[in-house]
């Protein structure tokens, strides 16, 4: 038996990790800050910002770390020798535009980098510069979100009808799944046509799920809406602010203010207390950045757990839901189907305990099975069979 808080190194071939997608794809019209959101949020400046439409092509790409105090804590009380906290991926998109469902602008290129994200950051523009030009020549936040929606519903349609011709040719076939795909295609394409987005719709059927997860649907994804303001609006927000969030929380969905300007001055400063000093000043008490990853995290119902040790204390990114089994198959993929049980505390009582050991002889340490649902903030030291 194995016990995974001293796990030993695997074999080289036994090194890959199974995780779930966790990227957040920042998408909006050319020239609504997408770019400079995106070097501002991830403090990396690798995105070029410009002022003409399609400044990026090729999507930008960075990994941030998501804060969180509670693996710094677990770290300085058990003495951790090192921190690592989870990550978030982030992709800055190209510029959409009208018509790129037919090709327009950089069309299929701007939807097949959509379809590799888990969550679709929306930045609509709600800032006057008469030095930065719009494509649409006005500022009309509105309008673009109506813009983007149905160039991402006309993609989603055209592949459904593809798929629906594609189904007709084979309708003797006994190939497993096309029934369960027909049943799919004949429910979402009516929704389709009547401008639903499918970003709610869930099947009962399992083998359903499936065909419908497997078609990568763009209106499927769960989405956020950044309202993109100037550094005077950072902490108020505007009218147009106003009318996006009325709409869109009218649907269900998460809107937030930012700012990319008063956030990519605030990355200019080196240390993390000058440029909180430099937000507060704009009258936030956060960045944007903790923002937009706690709105991310909750439309992908995620939660951590930690893992704690001399060595390092980590934490790690489980669905809201998983089992202790699939919590350490996020370790390493074997160890799910090693999995024994499970030796787990709450974050809350191990801090009231004061330390491990004391934790153990409070009766705090529970040994949880294969059946145990996770809770958010679980520290974990599976037992796993060799």
């Amino acid at each position: 038996m194995l016990s995974l808080s001293s796990r030993p190194a695997l074999r080289p071939a036994a090194r890959l990790t199974r995780h779930f997608h966790r990227s957040v794809g920042i998408v909006g019209m050319p020239n609504v800050g997408k770019s400079t959101l995106f070097n501002a949020l991830t403090r990396t400046g690798q995105a070029q910002a410009a002022n003409y439409p399609f400044c990026t092509i090729d999507p930008n790409i960075a990994r941030v770390a998501v804060p969180d105090p509670r693996v710094h804590a677990l770290a300085k009380l058990e003495k951790s020798q090192k921190v690592i906290e989870t990550q978030l991926e982030f992709v800055d998109i190209a510029g959409l535009v009208r018509g790129a469902s037919k090709g327009e602008g950089l069309g299929n290129k701007f939807l097949d980098n959509i379809r590799q994200v888990a969550v679709i950051a929306h930045v609509v523009r709600c800032f006057e510069d008469i030095n930065i030009l719009h494509v649409e020549e006005t500022v009309d936040p509105l309008r673009d979100l109506d813009t983007i929606r149905t160039e991402l519903l006309l993609a989603d349609l055209q592949t459904v009808e593809r798929r629906l011709e594609t189904l007709k040719k084979k309708k003797k076939s006994t190939e497993p799944g096309l029934a369960s795909l027909g049943i799919v295609l004949d429910r979402i394409a009516p929704l389709l046509e009547e401008g639903v987005s499918l970003s709610n719709l869930t099947f009962d059927v399992p083998e359903e799920q499936v065909q419908f997860d497997r078609l990568q649907l763009l209106t499927a994804k769960k989405a956020l809406y950044l309202c993109n303001v100037s550094e005077d609006d950072a902490a108020t927000g505007n009218a147009m602010t106003e009318a996006v969030r009325a709409q869109v929380e009218a649907e269900g969905s998460v809107c937030l203010t930012v700012s990319g300007a008063l956030e990519e001055a605030a990355a200019g400063f080196e240390d993390e207390e000058s440029q909180m000093e430099y937000l507060q000043c704009g009258g936030l008490s956060e960045t944007g950045l903790t923002r937009v990853i706690r709105a991310s995290q909750k439309l992908l119902q995620l939660q951590s757990y930690y893992t704690v040790g001399e060595k390092e204390a980590r934490a790690w990114t489980i669905r809201q839901g998983a089992t202790a089994p699939q919590a350490a198959g996020v370790i390493h993929s074997d160890f799910e189907r090693l999995f024994i049980r499970a030796e787990t505390v709450s974050f809350d009582a191990l801090m009231q305990a004061g330390s491990m050991k004391a934790a153990r002889e409070q009766g705090f340490l529970r040994s949880e099975g294969k059946d145990y649902v996770c809770q958010d903030g679980d520290i974990f030291n599976f037992l796993v069979g060799r």
